[in-house]
């Protein structure tokens, strides 16, 4: 055969592929053909089904133990776990007390009886005595207290498990009308708003001191921080008590204190394309911390006033307002080098201050331990952010953020002052 006839061949073999590969080429414009996108959506089905198949075996699973499972040994065996955890007490008129509880444990419970310092009342119950997982309920017991007298109630379940809270000062709850919601948003500002606008009026003196003393003014800042933000967890752990076990009172300590932080983080990075916080953000945001911490503090004398601890109530309008005005002068720390106009210092006071009026309504009117909890925590985390961003801007341009012996001075000093007005504050 003749040498020529195998290169004729291959050129023949090449010149097919060639075709072939013509012919399966994607169409102009990079539309893939339709057994492409059938594989990439039958690929996305694949990997879906993946992920959810763990979940199907978890809940047929739990399903094959809930109906044959060894559930009705274990009742059978043990006594129920009941739990009853009082929300609040209110006396809404004489004659008639007024519980709210919920179901915190992991079975239900009915409400069977209802004791009154040692006798036995009668009562209504609503919605329905049996008291579900996580739902609540509202005894209404008339009974005729005393104001000014201490109160025991005692929730007796169908199985005989008691349920006790007392009550220290029996005194008419308030109501959500007009006269009580003026009072309480006078507390508010009494307490929150005007200490702080107070504060801010040091913008002027901090703008003619140098740069070395804006500094440990910053620092004094990241003191007082530190002292609320230690201040608002203690208050957070010291209500984990009162909150009922299914809705972890430590677990939403640990979601506001973790999550807040990295919630103002990607908020306050939105759009800014990793350029660096300016001293208006700044202020910004150690007012929305603080703000966030004054809320909790309304809480505490909204619900001082409400169970009747007005003495309490006094203590605490007159320790906040000492010590709340330090926190105008930490907001406008950052603006020492700036002119900031009026409109924005008005808005930086009232996003610091105006929570207050917020918490004296919420635990004047309908007070939650649960709620008292998570806004804590949620200051507290807000706290924590605003002191890593205030720590960062102290350190940036060569300059030597808390290491500095005058700006460590400054950061106890903060401490010490907060310690000192806090002295006011009735524990």
């Amino acid at each position: 055969m003749n040498p020529h006839d195998y290169e004729d061949d291959d050129s023949v073999e090449t010149s097919s592929a060639s075709i072939t590969y013509a012919n399966d080429a994607p169409p102009a414009g990079g539309v893939p053909a339709d057994g492409t996108a059938r594989s990439a959506h039958q690929g996305r089905m694949a990997l879906a089904a993946k992920g959810l198949l763990p979940l199907f075996l978890l809940a047929g699973l739990l399903a094959v133990f809930v109906r044959v499972g060894p559930i009705g040994v274990f009742r059978a065996a043990f006594p129920p776990i009941e739990e009853l955890t009082f929300e609040r007490i209110a006396f809404p008129e004489p004659g008639l007390v007024r519980v709210h509880l919920v179901n915190g444990g992991p079975e239900p419970v009915t409400v069977a009886q209802v004791i009154v310092d040692d006798a036995y009342w009668e009562h209504t119950v609503v919605p329905d005595r049996e008291v579900g997982r996580l739902d609540d309920i509202v005894v209404e017991i008339p009974y005729p207290w005393v104001d000014g007298d201490p109160l025991i109630v005692t929730i007796v379940s169908s199985t005989g498990v008691t349920f006790t809270q007392e009550v220290a000062v029996a005194t008419q709850s308030p109501q959500v009308n007009r006269s009580y919601v003026v009072t309480f948003a006078l507390l508010g500002v009494y307490v929150g708003v005007i200490p702080v606008f107070l504060g801010l009026l040091w913008l002027p003196f901090l703008a003619g001191v140098s740069t070395r003393w804006v500094d440990f003014f910053l620092s004094f800042t990241v003191g007082l921080l530190l002292f609320l933000g230690v201040d608002a967890l203690e208050g957070a752990f010291s209500l984990t008590g009162r909150v009922a076990s299914a809705f972890q009172g430590v677990g939403l300590i640990v979601l506001g204190v973790v999550g807040t932080p990295v919630a103002i983080h990607a908020l306050s990075r939105w759009g800014r394309s990793g350029s660096a916080i300016s001293p208006l953000g700044l202020s910004t945001l150690i007012a929305i911390g603080i703000g966030l911490h004054n809320l909790g503090e309304g809480l505490a004398i909204g619900s001082s006033y409400a169970v009747g601890e007005v003495a309490l109530g006094t203590s605490l309008v007159f320790g906040f307002l000492l010590h709340n005005t330090t926190e105008g002068l930490g907001i406008v720390a950052p603006l020492a080098r700036s002119r900031p106009s009026y409109p924005k210092l008005v808005a930086l006071g009232l996003i610091a201050g105006v929570p207050t009026i917020f918490g004296t309504w919420i635990g004047g009117f309908s007070y939650s331990p649960t709620a008292s909890v998570l806004f804590l925590a949620i200051g507290a985390g807000a706290i924590v952010q605003v002191i890593m961003v205030l720590g960062r801007s102290m350190e940036s341009h060569g300059r030597e953020g808390l290491r500095g012996p005058l700006n460590a001075a400054g950061l106890v000093a903060g401490l010490i002052v907060m310690y000192a007005t806090g002295l006011f504050v009735a524990a």
